[in-house]
């Protein structure tokens, strides 16, 4: 087994079937954290706070939060478009963040972690909606990672793209020779980043070894940005 720096950790996960979620449980499990699962799509009006409530008290939060990126030019997003993004990966992270946060900031001790996107770091054309959802979630962690840090609650972000999952990189993309082609000429890794690299990454900031980072986004992209 590896080294279990999360022993004892209460860990939920949310969207735990989707994006980073099945690989993050596995490797959390393995650093020895109690994975509470949770595949709620988390859109109902109480859905958050009923699924907190459900699992009990919180150490660590992982917010993985996905939906299909839509591939829309920007003059041409809807607005039915535009809430879709903000209702999948914005309302749901403040809505969590509000239910875990009290009792973590009462017991001067927690951590929560977004698995992001660094679609919001560097322009991609026809992901206007997308990537503004998730720069939303990126500006959220850094305005409140610095709020919480005198509680001795720390909240980060991991800002990805080009790493291995099943929702935005499936087998028959990886296997499309103009992907491969585009990630030998975009990627200066020259590959995708893996899973389970990125979910040891989401493992550490977990852990009581991160306790200095304070409303950090960090890119997992092999190197696509920064340029």
């Amino acid at each position: 087994m590896s080294n279990p720096m999360l022993t004892g950790k209460r860990v939920l996960v949310t969207h735990a079937d989707q994006f980073m979620g099945p690989v993050l449980c596995s490797v959390l499990a393995r650093h020895g954290a109690n994975v509470i699962h949770s595949t709620d799509p988390l859109r109902a009006p109480g859905a958050v706070e009923a699924m907190v409530a459900a699992a009990g008290p919180i150490d660590v939060l992982v917010a993985n939060l996905a939906i299909a990126a839509p591939t829309t030019a920007a003059t041409d997003v809807t607005e039915d478009e535009w809430q879709d993004c903000f209702d999948a990966l914005v309302h749901p992270l403040a809505r969590l963040c509000r239910a875990v946060l009290p009792a973590m900031i009462e017991r001067r001790a927690g951590k929560i972690v977004v698995m992001g996107s660094a679609s919001a770091l560097r322009g991609i054309k026809r992901a206007s909606s997308y990537s503004a959802a998730r720069g939303a979630q990126l500006a959220y962690v850094q305005a409140v990672g610095v709020e919480v840090a005198p509680h001795n609650v720390q909240i980060n972000a991991i800002a990805q793209n080009f790493v291995d999952n099943p929702t935005y990189f499936p087998p028959e993309v990886q296997a499309n020779p103009r992907f491969q082609e585009r990630l030998k000429r975009e990627v200066p890794l020259g590959r995708l980043v893996g899973a389970e690299e990125d979910a040891e990454f989401a493992a550490y900031l977990c852990s009581d070894a991160a306790n200095c980072f304070v409303g950090q986004v960090f890119p997992m992209c092999g190197g696509w940005v920064p340029r």
